[in-house]
Parts: C-alpha cells; structure tokens; sequence
C-alpha cells in the first residue's frame, strides 16, 4: 500500500493545469493515510510510536532476549564467585586474629603464673593449680 507524493509547489506552478477558471480545474491533493483520515498539514511532524520503545536504549531495542539474560547470569556469577573470594579472605583474616588472640591469652597465663611463683613457694602454686583445675595432667 504506498502512499501519494504530495507536491509542495504551488498550484501555479504545477504544467497540468490549464489556463481558465472551471470547476473541474481544481487540483485534487490526495492525503495520506492516518488512523483519523486526516493527516496534519505540518510537514516536521513525525508519526506518533509507543513513548517507552522509543526512549530505550538501541541495545534493549535491537538484542535478543535469551542474549540479555545469558550476559546478567555471567555478571551475577562473577559477582558471586567475588563475593565468595572476598568472604574467604575476611575469614582467613578472623581466624589469624583468633589464633593470635589465643596466644596472648596463653602468653599472659605463663606470665602471671610465673609472677605467682616468684610470689610463693613451689607448694603453695601447685596447690593453687590443682584447687583452679590446672595439673600437669591437663595441661600436657
């Protein structure tokens, strides 16, 4: 279904006419087809299309829906394999502090049990050790 040119010149310019006033002289300018049957004489005036088609972006336009979704798994599986990454490392780095933590626990238990001993007889800590739970026994 094409649509007739419509000229912009004007009538008298146009060679078909002939010269005379009669009614059947009048030139016919078909007008193109619309929705409405009429079409605005504004010649800048572009045909009307769906607002939110026409503001995306050409990829969204123009790429294939299973295209899109194979790119977001990659992207949420790269996040996802980060974010594993980055949860080992926070870990690794909790489990160095607890390991030190335990050693300065054990370090200041040694010191204050050898400031108790300089304190006191030899009798007198182990008796303390055992009443606190705390023999060779258990501890080797």
């Amino acid at each position: 279904m094409s649509q007739p040119e419509i000229s912009l010149e004007s009538p008298a310019d146009t060679p078909t006419q002939q010269a005379g006033p009669s009614a059947g002289d009048v030139p016919v300018v078909p007008l193109a087809h619309s929705a409405a049957g009429r079409v605005s004489g504004k010649a800048w005036k572009v045909p009307k299309s769906a607002t939110v088609r026409s503001h995306l972006p050409e990829g969204v336009k123009t790429k294939k829906w299973e295209e899109r979704m194979e790119k977001t798994k990659k992207e949420q599986a790269i996040k996802k394999l980060q974010q594993e990454l980055k949860q080992e490392k926070a870990d690794e780095i909790k489990r160095r502090r607890e390991v030190t933590l335990e050693r300065k626990k054990a370090a200041e238990e040694r010191r204050r049990l050898e400031e108790a001993k300089a304190k006191m007889g030899a009798r007198k800590v182990a008796r303390l050790a055992r009443k606190m739970g705390r023999t060779k026994k258990i501890n080797h």
